[in-house]
């Protein structure tokens, strides 16, 4: 059986949830890097694997698929091994505006307020009681692994803001934790590459003096 294809860019939240999900379930898969920041995504070769022009993508055998839930839903669906605590997903979407904080004083704040209002559902609702994963869930789901990696996505904005929104969560920070740990060495790889762009993201700004509210859009869609 041939590997399937995951096209993917490590600096894209929902490339890195396919990435690690595969890593974790021993899925046989080969990674095709599709650069964002050079555009390849809108090259003619990838539109034949994703008319929509956006990461992650598969391809197995002859069948392609986009869209990171579906991705998620079909991998654990169709391969063996994968066990059954992946399958369960949650709607998650409240949290996307914050992906992409635009310039605009005014509609960041609005972002900022809606990403507080996300996490306190999250807390409220989907973490409440003493649970390691949402929704009591004594394992990770595809809902874990697809809202950790977007919530990880702020790290891009430097320490000092990701603390002033995360400071006053400890659940999140310990189910974040937990999923880290239960996903552990996969997790790690995953993201080494978003610490790369924060890094030189924070050594840009210090050359040029500016504060820790730089801001990257990553071109995907969950």
């Amino acid at each position: 059986m041939q590997p399937i294809k995951v096209y993917a860019d490590r600096r894209s939240q929902p490339s890195r949830a396919v990435i690690i999900f595969c890593r974790v379930n021993q899925i046989d898969f080969e990674e095709v890097t599709v650069d964002l920041f050079k555009a390849q995504h809108l090259t003619p070769e990838f539109r034949k694997v994703n008319p929509m022009g956006q990461v992650p993508a598969i391809v197995d055998g002859r069948f392609k698929l986009f869209e990171s839930h579906a991705i998620l839903r079909y991998l654990a669906s169709v391969f063996p091994g994968v066990a059954d605590h992946w399958s369960t997903l949650v709607m998650h979407t409240a949290l996307a505006p914050f992906l992409g904080l635009t310039p605009s004083p005014e509609a960041a704040k609005q972002a900022e307020k809606l990403l507080e209002r996300s996490l306190r559902m999250i807390e409220s609702v989907w973490l409440k009681g003493d649970t390691k994963f949402l929704l009591g869930s004594p394992q990770p789901s595809i809902a874990d692994l697809s809202l950790v990696c977007e919530i990880m996505q702020l790290e891009i904005l430097g320490d000092d803001v990701r603390d002033r929104f995360l400071g006053a969560h400890e659940k999140i920070r310990t189910w974040v934790d937990n999923v880290k740990k239960a996903t552990s060495p996969h997790f790690e790889e995953a993201h080494e590459l978003l610490f790369q762009v924060k890094a030189r993201m924070q050594n840009k700004a210090a050359n040029q003096g500016s504060g820790p509210t730089t801001k990257l859009k990553i071109a995907s869609k969950l």
